[in-house]
């Protein structure tokens, strides 16, 4: 009985046994099959995106199936047949990056379906205005065959389906069922593509929000470009003109990056619309660290590093025109490395320009320092390290916006700079340096000019020259410092007496000039110049030494003498030069000018001091009579 019991249960474990076996080979059967399916599930399941006006935008980049055709042959009935084209789409990651290069292309395939609520036109858009080629294939209810609409900025925007800043294009989508849409991409660079899929009334409000932002920054860049540009035709700046050059070309630089540029200004032109973006960028790039130079000016320091600061902005024209011819490759290498250079160097300038404690340095570098940022995410974002984003979309445009008009501030904070620096140039070149009275040929173009018109039109002024008697002497007693400290005392001594319409010029070395327009009699020349010698002669409180001021004073009238301008300014020093040091009459005229007639015989004659002109009716009559002027200048001194 027991040997039957270990028998059944012997028999009873072997069957356990082989059961538990099969079972577990039907689990790994499973579970492989299942692995197996799950491998071929992104190329078999293919997902199906539910277009419903509750959500007028989605973002498509992950909702559907790609593939690289590396041959860049295959056609859209190879593609959307299946075989071996069709069992390689696999589902993109979010922020894939594509390095296609000139002969690849990257297929997209999208599955429709329109909700039954749904009345919108649905457009597909790639927000990209780089993007060089898109060609959407949508297959028609009638005959079934597949039809092709293509946009990028290699073609005409003219020609697009859907003329705008970057490719759209309408999904014929039927009232039921599943709908299927090939894309076919080239693009010669890396780059991220994205995908939108959004009803027709949310696109064109969306695009007239992105029109209204880049129309105020466009109408800022304009405003600024005309007020620079009259500015500097009203004050022969050229500065200010450069300046205006330089924010058109960043305006055409914003145009042609987001794509305006080619929807409005050339979109007849596709080669250009393809090789702006490239060129105008080392064009703005090259510009942009020429103002820069300009504005941080010439240091000390580091005259090397300047030196190729500014060589390096001036290659940009060189560099946009060999853009032009090179391989796209290549050419965005190009636009890279030069870039990065003009961003470092920019910022470097500007600091080295703070560094010295000059202000406009700190606003070159709060300009430059977001653009330099804004431009580095752009490089990275165009060589496929950084993925595209509306930061790097529309970045520069707001880096624009704050780097212009700080700029701005910095080109009118050295422009001031630079014109008062001019303003004492002319100041040194018409006014004496030490006094700041004119300098002695200027007095004496107006010396000139008030004798012409007191000999044309009788005119009354008089004319004083002031000389500083003991100049020579305190120079040589207490030294130059004195000297000059006396006469700028003496000036400040003649601005005291006189009028600010009076014309006061330094002419010689201790010789002041005196123009008195409208005097004609000589009681106010007399009465300033006995106020200037009382004045001088009353020495400064708490001077050391206390010196005197001495002063000569030699006038004339016009309403008395005249003559030329050289005759009268000999007279008169000759007259300065007949006083004694310590002469009793200080103030002295040129005396008037006396007419006799020619005496009828050898023992008449005339006292010149004392008689007047005479002309006696039998002189008119005489043959032999004639009328000389007679010059006289009387100068008594007293030694």
């Amino acid at each position: 009985m027991r040997n039957l019991q270990k028998q059944a249960e012997k028999c009873i474990r072997c069957a356990l046994g082989r059961g538990w076996g099969v079972l577990r080979q039907a689990f790994a059967t499973l579970l492989l099959g299942g692995s197996l399916l799950l491998q071929a599930g992104p190329a078999q399941a293919q997902p199906v995106m539910a277009l419903n006006d509750a959500t007028p935008v989605m973002d498509a980049r992950t909702s559907g199936l790609m593939w690289i055709d590396a041959s860049g042959q295959a056609s859209i009935e190879q593609v959307a047949g299946g075989g071996k084209a069709g069992a390689a789409f696999v589902t993109p990651a979010v922020d894939t990056i594509h390095s296609l290069g000139p002969q690849a292309a990257l297929w997209l395939h999208y599955r429709f379906a329109r909700s039954s609520g749904s009345h919108q036109d649905w457009l597909l858009a790639f927000p990209l205005p780089l993007l060089d080629l898109a060609t959407v294939y949508q297959r028609t209810s009638a005959t079934g065959t597949w039809t092709s609409q293509t946009a990028g900025d290699t073609l005409a925007v003219s020609s697009w389906p859907e003329p705008g800043r970057y490719g759209q294009f309408e999904l014929k989508l039927p009232n039921d069922g599943v709908y299927d849409v090939y894309v076919r991409i080239q693009h010669q660079t890396e780059v991220s593509i994205p995908v939108q899929v959004s009803t027709r009334s949310s696109l064109a409000q969306r695009l007239q929000l992105e029109y209204l932002a880049i129309g105020v920054v466009f109408g800022a860049l304009v405003l600024l470009i005309v007020a620079c540009a009259v500015q500097s035709w009203v004050y022969r700046d050229k500065a200010y003109g450069w300046y205006a050059v330089y924010a058109s070309i960043m305006a055409l630089v914003v145009a042609a990056w987001t794509g305006v540029a080619g929807h409005l200004l050339w979109s007849n032109f596709s080669a250009w619309n393809n090789m702006a973006q490239g060129c105008l960028a080392i064009l703005g790039g090259g510009s942009a660290l020429l103002v820069v130079h300009h504005l941080c000016g010439a240091g000390s320091r580091h005259r090397w590093f300047e030196r190729l600061a500014y060589w390096t902005g001036a290659a940009g024209v060189p560099l946009a025109l060999l853009y032009l011819i090179l391989e796209r490759g290549l050419g965005v290498r190009l636009i890279s490395a030069y870039l990065v250079a003009v961003v470092v160097m920019g910022i470097s300038r500007a600091y080295m320009t703070w560094r010295r404690q000059d202000v406009v340095g700190f606003w070159v570098l709060a300009a430059f320092v977001p653009l330099g940022l804004v431009t580095l995410m752009t490089v990275t974002s165009i060589l496929g390290l950084f993925s595209v984003s509306w930061l790097s979309q529309y970045g520069l445009m707001a880096a624009l916006a704050i780097e212009v008009p700080l700029l701005l501030v910095a080109l009118n904070m050295r422009s001031r700079e630079r014109h008062a620096v001019e303003a004492r140039e002319q100041a040194m070149s018409s006014q004496d340096a030490l006094t700041g009275l004119l300098a002695a040929h200027l007095f004496h173009d107006r010396f000139k000019q008030v004798v012409g018109r007191a000999q044309r039109h009788k005119e009354p002024a008089a004319v004083v020259y002031i000389e500083l008697v003991n100049y020579r002497y305190i120079k040589k007693t207490w030294g130059t410092a004195v000297a000059e400290q006396s006469l700028l005392r003496s000036v400040i001594k003649l601005r005291r007496i006189l009028r600010d319409v009076n014309t006061v010029g330094r002419i010689d070395e201790a010789r002041f000039g005196l123009i008195l327009e409208g005097v004609s009699s000589r009681a106010p020349v007399t009465d300033l110049a006995a106020r200037l010698i009382a004045a001088g002669l009353m020495p400064l409180k708490g001077l050391k030494p206390e010196v005197v001021l001495q002063f000569h004073v030699a006038g004339v009238l016009f309403s008395e003498r005249l003559g030329s301008h050289e005759e009268i300014s000999a007279a008169l020093a000759d007259l300065l030069h007949s006083m004694a040091a310590r002469t009793r009459r200080p103030i002295r005229f040129l005396e008037p000018e006396s007419t006799h007639p020619m005496p009828l015989s050898t023992d008449s004659g005339f006292d010149g001091a004392d008689s007047g002109p005479q002309a006696p009716a039998a002189a008119a009559d005489t043959p032999h009579a004639a009328h000389a002027p007679l010059r006289a200048v009387k100068s008594h001194s007293n030694r």
